[in-house]
């Protein structure tokens, strides 16, 4: 098992120090160029898109709205990358880390607004209930059915399964960990085998009611997580606000390779920013877009609105109260430092409680993940086949990796995560390369309607010479205009 996680290892340096880095930054700044830095320009109606009213279905019912859409993004966002995966960056990376991961938030805010407004350009379905992403855009924009299969395969073997193992063996360290520090000995052994019972069948109650049930579930979980994990992040600043320009001086020098770090300089420092970074926000992966085409909205540069605030959200605020909480703490930069980091942290600044109430909250944050990286897998199963029996056994697969994850090897699991997400991300980042220009043409088109005091819609009969547009009918802009006229 070693040889193994040690050649994964090997794999993934390579793949992400000289191929996946560099292409990431050559496209987010094209598509920064190309689109007028939309990421920074638009950001004021990133807060008006996310309000919209999505309406009625046609048969009363109430269909995904922006919001929800942004919320079961957030939820598979908000995970064990925010908390572990920002501390495993700065043990492996030092405190440059965290620089990189700010840059590359505000610079790859570009590509997730790409692929976003793409994914709803091309979804199907109808009637204000909508499903779709990268392998639904690179058939019907790109006519190539290959790549979309390659990409629905590696996306639901990289969510629905390795993510989703990821955050229950982060669940299931967690409260070992804090078993361990109430009983001041060893956890029991059975503990991860009782964690993976309780978290798959948990699991299984919420995805085998389907993408509104999730949805619902995320709606109302992760508000609540996220407002008292930054709560605690903020006490911890609040107490220690002496030591914040000393910390910030640690960032920026440690950055540029200005002062020496166990891990090995700024080029560790870079490729674990970005790496733990990407994982966190996920922008240019492939993943966001998924639940950004379940939306019901008047423009597809909306959701691409909404889905970019996430990126912001995620990485600018969530994983940044992770990196103050730890650097706060005066931490060791060691290899297996990692997963506890800000579980010590947290206790070390107040007290044993804050340990316990982190344990939940990575539990809600993880198990929300699951519940996000389930809506992304099962999109793409339903990409590649409507045979409701592998529908059915693509969701008790993962009710048994939900339970195998929580007893299996941390290292492993996170390391094949970083295989898979980076080959997820090379499939998807050809396919934004080439449809990039329709992206813009419909940013061009929001602009300009925003520009006459328009609520900005569309029809695909403003874009005639578009293939492979299924949905943006008159009909649905009737029911949208309706909607917004009782908002």
């Amino acid at each position: 098992m070693g040889t193994i996680n040690s050649g994964i290892v090997a794999f993934n340096d390579g793949l992400w120090a000289y191929l996946l880095i560099p292409l990431l930054i050559v496209l987010s700044l094209y598509f920064t160029v190309r689109s007028g830095a939309v990421q920074f320009r638009l950001l004021p109606a990133m807060f008006r898109a996310i309000r919209e009213d999505p309406g009625l279905t046609s048969d009363g019912g109430r269909p995904i709205s922006a919001f929800q859409a942004f919320a079961v993004s957030a939820a598979a966002r908000i995970g064990t990358g925010n908390i572990v995966g920002v501390a495993t960056a700065i043990a492996l990376g030092g405190p440059g880390a965290i620089f990189w991961m700010w840059v590359m938030a505000l610079l790859v805010g570009a590509a997730s607004f790409v692929e976003s407004t793409l994914a709803q350009l091309y979804k199907v379905g109808g009637k204000g209930l909508y499903h779709g992403g990268p392998a639904y855009y690179m058939e019907r924009g790109l006519g190539s059915r290959w790549m979309g299969v390659l990409f629905a395969v590696v996306i639901t073997v990289t969510f629905g399964f390795v993510f989703t193992s990821v955050q229950s063996n982060t669940i299931s360290t967690a409260i070992a960990n804090t078993a361990s520090a109430v009983t001041g000995a060893e956890s029991a052994w059975w503990l991860p085998y009782a964690v993976g019972v309780v978290l798959a069948v948990s699991t299984g109650v919420i995805i085998f009611g389907g993408a509104r049930r999730i949805a619902r579930t995320a709606t109302m979980l992760v508000p609540f997580m996220a407002a008292v994990y930054l709560l605690m992040g903020l006490a911890v600043v609040a107490m220690n606000i002496d030591q914040i320009p000393a910390v910030m001086t640690d960032i920026v020098m440690h950055a540029f390779g200005l002062r020496e770090i166990a891990a090995g300089g700024i080029g560790t420092a870079i490729v674990q920013g970005v790496r733990r970074g990407m994982f966190s926000n996920e922008a240019g992966l492939g993943s966001a877009p998924n639940a950004a085409a379940s939306a019901s909205v008047s423009h597809p540069v909306k959701q691409g609105l909404v889905q970019t605030l996430g990126v912001y959200f995620d990485t600018l605020v969530v994983c940044s109260t992770t990196a103050f909480i730890v650097l706060l703490s005066d931490p060791t930069y060691t290899e297996g430092a990692g997963p506890t980091l800000t579980q010590n942290a947290l206790e070390a600044n107040l007290g044993s409680w804050a340990l316990h109430l982190l344990t939940l909250i990575i539990l809600l944050v993880a198990f929300t993940s699951v519940l996000g990286n389930t809506f992304y897998g099962s999109a793409n199963v339903g990409y590649l086949t409507s045979n409701a029996n592998v529908m059915t056994v693509f969701r008790l697969s993962v009710v048994l990796v939900t339970f195998l994850g929580a007893i299996g090897s941390s290292s492993l699991i996170w390391n094949l995560a970083d295989t898979t997400m980076g080959l997820m991300a090379l499939v998807n980042l050809a396919a934004l390369a080439l449809l990039a220009p329709t992206a813009c043409r419909l940013l061009t088109d929001f602009v300009e309607q925003r520009r006459r005091g328009e609520d900005p819609v569309f029809t695909r009969d403003r874009m005639p010479d578009l293939t492979g547009v299924e949905c943006w009918d008159q009909e649905e802009l009737a029911r949208l205009r309706k909607a917004s006229a009782r908002a």
